[in-house]
């Protein structure tokens, strides 16, 4: 695949961050849209691990292989088991939504995938080469990290946080686009206007739209983003999921960790939901997000209700005034594993 017409991963040369388009131009919109529950025209791909030919009511089709690929994966630190024996595969084309309550190993997992923490047992692939075998500059090349919190040690400019991302092309013709790759980021991600204010001087959510920005200019055909939204306000959070949503059609692969999990459920193509460094379910929203499952992992009782314009399901949790309903769905040991994410 070469690199991406949309920041991220079309299978072309172009110009669109936050695009569907593979070829082209403006910042923004893609030219594959979404269908009415807020997911790409590629659709759901499935697990399986490798690609394949399958056949169904519209003839046969390709399923592409995972461009990422983690098997048996477990990490201790201090004695203490993060993650146990966790299975998982993101394909070219979809978002797939980490979930799960404090501590339950979704950074770390999400650590390792990006090949920044060191698992005890496992393996991890990225493009069906194991990640170790790839040396930093070529693990730039091909995925962006977003984590929780940026630190800049000097105070840059947002313009020149946002260039960092061009760093791992330095050597190669792609430099010489840099500055409009820049350009495009900051319009991307509406921060413009913020381009020549200094790093340490913005508010929380200016910082993560920011980062965010620097990640698309990176311009990876896979995304790592922890908790991408917690800063941001309502309507940023669906600009950033939507620019996601957007890349994924475009062909990039795109893995973020949420904790708003009908924010999760409105773009996500497949969720994984872990506890206690577990799979314990992952699928579609609809299949991850019932009552049942959500109350006893969050410790809390919660009904699921259809989005009136998607069908994709809302999680609202029970309140009583007067009192704590936390009682009533008390958190019980992990549930069982899910093999074979």
């Amino acid at each position: 695949m070469s690199r991406g017409g949309a920041t991220g991963g079309g299978a072309t040369d172009g110009g669109a961050i936050g695009g569907g388009a593979t070829g082209g131009g403006t910042t923004g919109g893609g030219t594959t849209g979404r269908t009415a529950t807020g997911r790409g025209a590629t659709g759901r791909r499935g697990a399986t691990g490798r690609g394949a030919t399958v056949r169904g009511a519209e003839g046969e089709r390709e399923i592409p292989a995972a461009a990422l690929r983690v098997r048996g994966l477990g990490v201790e630190l201090e004695g203490t088991t993060i993650l146990d024996g966790v299975d998982l595969d993101v394909r070219p084309g979809e978002v797939v939504a980490l979930l799960g309550p404090n501590g339950a190993g979704k950074s770390t997992l999400l650590g390792c995938v990006a090949g920044d923490v060191a698992a005890a047992r496992g393996t991890v692939e990225l493009d069906e080469r194991l990640l170790g075998s790839f040396s930093s500059g070529e693990r730039a090349r091909r995925r962006g990290v977003m984590t929780q919190e940026a630190h800049v040690a000097f105070p840059f400019t947002v313009a020149e946080v946002v260039a960092l991302g061009r760093a791992p092309w330095s050597r190669s013709p792609e430099a010489d686009r840099d500055d409009a790759v820049v350009d495009e980021a900051l319009a991307a991600t509406d921060t413009t206007a913020l381009r020549d204010r200094r790093f340490p001087s913005l508010s929380g959510g200016e910082r993560a739209r920011a980062s965010f920005a620097r990640l698309l200019a990176q311009r990876t055909p896979v995304l790592l983003l922890d908790e991408p939204t917690a800063a941001l306000d309502l309507g940023h959070q669906e600009q950033l999921l939507g620019t996601l949503r957007d890349l994924a059609s475009a062909g990039a692969s795109v893995v973020v960790v949420l904790h708003d999990l009908s924010l999760a459920a409105a773009w996500a193509d497949r969720l994984v939901l872990l506890e206690r460094g577990r799979v314990v379910a992952a699928g579609t929203p609809a299949e991850v997000l019932t009552a049942e499952r959500v109350s006893q992992v969050y410790g809390h009782p919660v009904t699921i209700v259809p989005d009136p314009s998607t069908g994709a399901p809302l999680v609202v949790p029970v309140r009583v005034r007067g009192g704590s309903p936390r009682e009533l769905h008390p958190r019980t040991s992990a549930a069982p594993s899910v093999p074979g994410v």
